[in-house]
């Protein structure tokens, strides 16, 4: 497929705090979406799970299911175990035509737990790592045999999180592993999101843009904040992130990295709506991916 820009509808709707944009109607998301111009939308907790049913609501919008996010706990259960647990979600994206396996280990996470400061994120020993590539690549295979390709998210909060992090995870996991680029995540994990690209590159299947306000992750990082008051900002601010173009991430440097990529881009900004209207922002991020696309010659 050649390159196509979706989005995620956590900018309209918390999925970790669910009171944020609560009262935003899964209707009023898709219209939003459509009118943008989006292609496709990822999944959140207002979407049905029921295949036929998810096809029906997306239809009259004339979008595609991208794929949504599946939470692993390789840490406490075994492979097997996994992908005995996961078939449910794994028939859903297959169903619904999902090329990719979006998936995070959460087990030991802190990324949904308001009163818990980053500096408590989880880390793993050296032991640790192996058997969790050992384990994390038994799944992937699993998932390819199934005919989907297993991505993995990188996340603020998780054992995936710092540049070290990710190499230590694609080191130790097979090829049937592959990397979701998130350009965020990789930011505010101190990672430089176009040299991941490039190092990376025969291994990333998917790619989340969102954008990174410096002042406010600095002062994140400053005062310890944890991930869901950093993002929603505390007071009237605004948080750590936004979308592609209103940051600092180098979206030509970026997409320049990527060569080639002929998946899904997805904008994603997790932000309180009532300060930061999704409309707007979701325009504002899609033209500018739509002109650094153009520029690397990806669409």
């Amino acid at each position: 497929m050649a390159v196509r820009i979706g989005a995620n509808p956590i900018g309209w709707s918390n999925d970790d705090l669910q009171e944020i944009g609560g009262d935003t109607s899964l209707e009023t998301c898709l219209a939003e979406a459509r009118e943008v111009g989006f292609q496709g939308m990822e999944l959140g907790h207002k979407f049905p799970r029921d295949p036929a049913t998810l096809l029906a609501t997306l239809k009259p919008y004339d979008m595609a299911v991208v794929g949504n996010w599946y939470s692993c706990e390789l840490l406490k259960r075994s492979a097997d175990e996994e992908i005995a647990a996961m078939q449910e979600h794994l028939q859903l994206m297959k169903a619904t035509s999902v090329k990719v396996f979006i998936i995070a280990e959460t087990s030991n996470a802190i990324h949904g737990q308001r009163n818990k400061p980053l500096s408590r994120t989880p880390r793993l020993s050296n032991g640790e790592w192996t058997a969790f590539g050992k384990a994390m690549t038994n799944v992937a295979e699993a998932v390819r045999a199934a005919g989907l390709q297993l991505s993995y998210h990188h996340h603020m909060g998780t054992v995936v999180q710092t540049r070290e992090d990710i190499a230590r995870f694609m080191d130790a996991t097979g090829e049937a592993v592959h990397l979701l680029l998130d350009t965020g995540h990789a930011t505010w994990g101190g990672s430089d999101p176009a040299e991941l690209a490039r190092t990376y590159r025969n291994r990333i299947s998917h790619v989340h843009c969102k954008d990174v306000r410096a002042d406010k992750m600095a002062q994140a990082q400053r005062e310890d904040w944890s991930f869901l008051d950093a993002i929603l900002g505390k007071g009237e601010e605004l948080g750590v992130y936004t979308v592609p173009g209103d940051g600092m991430v180098d979206y030509d440097a970026v997409f320049a990295a990527l060569k080639g990529y002929d998946g899904w881009v997805v904008v994603e900004a997790e932000q309180d709506p009532k300060k930061a209207p999704a409309l707007p922002y979701a325009k504002k991020g899609m033209a500018h991916l739509k002109a650094a696309l153009g520029r690397a010659g990806l669409v």
